[in-house]
């Protein structure tokens, strides 16, 4: 009698909604290629940004931000 290969059940993706390797890898490639001068810029930029607001929290108190965050968002 011959045996039949079972199918394994599909992977979960390890990828978030919307992302899969191709585009990680994309994304990989940018930083990659980013010359150090450019990774500068764009972190610089990143806290000029009218929109977002960089700021420093005592570790202990992040779950709490988070929650805080995910309240308002949601």
């Amino acid at each position: 009698m011959k045996k039949t290969a079972a199918k394994a059940p599909k992977a979960k993706s390890r990828f978030p909604a919307g992302w899969n390797q191709k585009r990680v890898q994309a994304v990989i490639d940018q930083y990659e290629k980013q010359t150090e001068d450019e990774a500068v810029a764009e972190d610089e930029a990143a806290y000029h940004d009218s929109k977002i607001m960089m700021m420093a929290v005592p570790v202990e108190l992040v779950p709490a931000v988070r929650k805080l965050i995910a309240r308002r968002a949601g």
